[in-house]
């Protein structure tokens, strides 16, 4: 498990940080070009970010496990931070 934490908390945190800045960064406008078009970016950071620190381990032993609960995470917080900025 402790494996495990070690490389989903990063992940995380990376898609914590990604959201604080498009939320602070971005422009908060209805139209194309919005706060809301950068997330999936964020996500797709994250995708990147959870397949180099699982390259990084080479632990075969719960992989599927660790990834979806790393990019699990992640979605909720970019979720989160979408309604968050839709409500701004």
């Amino acid at each position: 498990m402790a494996w495990s934490l070690r490389s989903v908390i990063p992940v995380w945190v990376v898609a914590l940080l990604g959201a604080v800045v498009v939320g602070v960064f971005a422009p908060h406008s209805s139209g194309t070009g919005g706060s809301l078009t950068w997330l999936p970016i964020v996500l797709a950071g994250s995708v990147l970010v959870t397949m180099a620190i699982q390259l990084a381990l080479q632990r075969k032993e719960g992989l599927v496990v660790r990834m979806m609960a790393s990019l699990g995470g992640a979605l909720v917080i970019c979720a989160v931070a979408g309604g968050i900025l839709l409500l701004l």
